[in-house]
């Protein structure tokens, strides 16, 4: 991994769109911030904001959100130095009109990033890094430079800041529970639960209630919450004897900000995430860590779990209950071998360690093309 070295300050348009669950935003919020703590300076164009109200309440310095609507606000605007579209979503196309008749005098073209989605499938190793000539339309002439983040060397890396082993370090777990009004008991195991509307839940919850481990299930606001609260429901009024010797313990938490988010993950045994900005907080919080990945109509998150699992080395019990948990089978759960688990993920989290993070690779790419 090579030291930051440093780095020209340019401007950087990123456009995202939410589709749902706001992982999108969660990721760009992310990368703007990252790029504004290295001395860059970020427009964030975004059509629905309202989560960065409680996912971001203190904003960030260096970033300037600005609303993504049907008519943008381009009075007075200097054109972007670089251009980054996100997961899919096109840059409006009268923002690069407006743009255009600036670059078109001067020459200096903006560095146009499509920033993919996260995946440890093989073709991202081969698509890292191409370029697609922009054919039509107010850009026509530009150059697009596909990114793609990844778990390996010859991908763009992960979003990690710089002081992160630092706040580690530093985090006191009981101070922070404390702050939500809970107290761990020594004895108890605490689990931490972002996820979407899994099958198992049911059988999680059952063979939780069941353990000879105490456990604490600490639940985030939205989805995951509707979701446990309506199985709960469901399994008091058909069993209402199933957590008897109340080995289960609930707590719903609220909205938490990306800070907080992290230190959830820091404070538990095992997490459980969904999508992929908490898939990549899991990997860095280096616990024990069950991915629900997006699930797709046609059955391709199968295959780019499969690969993801590959890349860990997932031992077999922990690749067997991402499988359950996903749904890719109705096998049953099987128990948490969180040892085992524990120990493939501190071996991925130091090989992670090792690579350059996706802020220096862009920083580092983007400079080659300005210098």
């Amino acid at each position: 991994m090579t030291a930051p070295s440093p780095q020209p300050a340019l401007l950087w348009d990123i456009f995202c769109q939410v589709i749902d669950n706001h992982g999108d935003l969660g990721v760009c919020w992310r990368l703007s911030c990252q790029l504004a703590a290295r001395g860059q300076r970020v427009r964030l164009w975004v059509d629905d904001a309202s989560a960065l109200s409680w996912m971001a309440p203190g904003g960030c310095p260096g970033v300037d959100v600005k609303a993504w609507t049907t008519v943008l606000d381009l009075q007075g605007l200097t054109p972007g130095d670089v251009w980054v579209e996100a997961f899919g979503c096109e840059i409006a196309p009268e923002f690069i009109a407006a743009n255009a008749s600036e670059i078109r005098p001067t020459g200096l073209k903006p560095t146009w990033i499509n920033l993919e989605y996260l995946s440890a499938q093989a073709y991202v190793e081969r698509n890292h890094g191409l370029t697609s000539p922009v054919m039509h339309g107010p850009g026509a002439g530009l150059i697009k430079h596909f990114f793609y983040p990844g778990f390996t060397p010859r991908t763009g890396g992960l979003l990690r800041e710089a002081n992160l082993l630092d706040r580690q370090a530093h985090f006191d777990r009981d101070a922070w529970l404390n702050t939500l009004h809970i107290t761990r008991r020594t004895d108890q195991r605490l689990v931490s639960l972002f996820c979407y509307e899994p099958s198992a839940l049911p059988d999680l919850l059952a063979q939780l209630a069941s353990d000879d481990t105490p456990t604490r299930l600490l639940v985030t606001a939205g989805r995951a919450t509707s979701a446990v609260q309506a199985e709960i429901e469901h399994k008091n009024r058909l069993q209402p004897l199933w957590n008897l010797s109340e080995q289960l313990s609930i707590s719903y938490l609220p909205y938490l900000s990306q800070t907080d988010f992290d230190h959830l993950l820091w404070a538990c045994d095992l997490n459980c995430v969904r999508g992929e900005d908490s898939l990549v907080r899991a990997l860095w919080a280096g616990k024990p860590f069950v991915w629900h990945i997006y699930p797709q109509f046609d059955d391709a998150h199968h295959d780019k779990l499969s690969a993801f699992l590959d890349w860990l080395h997932a031992p077999e019990s922990l690749r067997q209950f991402h499988l359950r948990w996903n749904g890719v089978n109705d096998a049953p759960l099987g128990s948490l071998a969180l040892p085992d688990w524990a120990e493939v993920t501190r071996a991925a989290h130091q090989g992670l360690w090792q690579q350059d993070d996706l802020v220096s690779q862009l920083l580092g790419f983007v400079t080659s093309h300005w210098v």
